[in-house]
């Protein structure tokens, strides 16, 4: 029964996910969080973490790493077969008729109209990972005192270095695990 959630659950993310990886990753925390509830919250953030980091979609990752961690080697197969069905399908279709019909207008008028709904689902996605890393809460629930201090630093000196710098995002990955790492290691926070 839980293999089928699982399938289930994540078709509907890889029919729904519209955008890409990031917009996926509000459909899996509703799918897996909040429906079923077969994480916690924190537990899903550490999951979205580790998926952001390896090579990779991160829907896929994620998937994988959801499957794996409720259900072994099965729900492996079965959350990345699910995530990755329905995008392969509608892909083979549109690609059919978007080869076939891509000279008419109304094609260009439909895709001009789905770009700021992909626009808002990433902008979701985004929003949904710093207040999980900055509060360790969903938005509706984030409480501005228990802001967490060593992460919010973090980010700031890491969006500064992007932005400002146009430092290299995957040195700033890395030198911001470093960092964390040794200031959680000073604070005692470490085990």
């Amino acid at each position: 029964m839980l293999l089928i959630k699982l399938f289930f659950s994540f078709i509907q993310v890889g029919l729904f996910s519209v955008g890409g990886g990031y917009a996926a990753i509000p459909l899996i925390q509703e799918q897996i969080v909040g429906i079923h509830k077969l994480m916690t919250l924190e537990e899903f953030s550490d999951l979205i973490t580790v998926a952001e980091m390896t090579p990779g979609p991160i829907s896929i990752n994620s998937a994988t790493f959801v499957g794996m961690r409720v259900a072994g080697v099965p729900g492996v197969l079965l959350c990345t077969i699910g995530c990755i069905i329905p995008s392969f399908c509608i892909c083979l279709i549109l690609a059919h008729f978007y080869y076939k019909y891509r000279t008419v207008s109304g094609v260009q008028v439909v895709l001009g109209a789905m770009r700021p709904a992909v626009v808002a689902l990433i902008a979701s996605a985004g929003a949904s990972i710093l207040m999980l890393g900055l509060f360790q809460a969903e938005l509706q629930d984030i409480i501005l005192k228990d802001i967490r201090i060593v992460e919010a630093a973090i980010f700031i000196v890491a969006l500064i270095l992007l932005r400002k710098l146009k430092i290299n995002a995957v040195t700033i990955i890395l030198g911001s695990g470093v960092a964390g790492v040794i200031l959680y290691a000073l604070m005692g926070k470490i085990e």
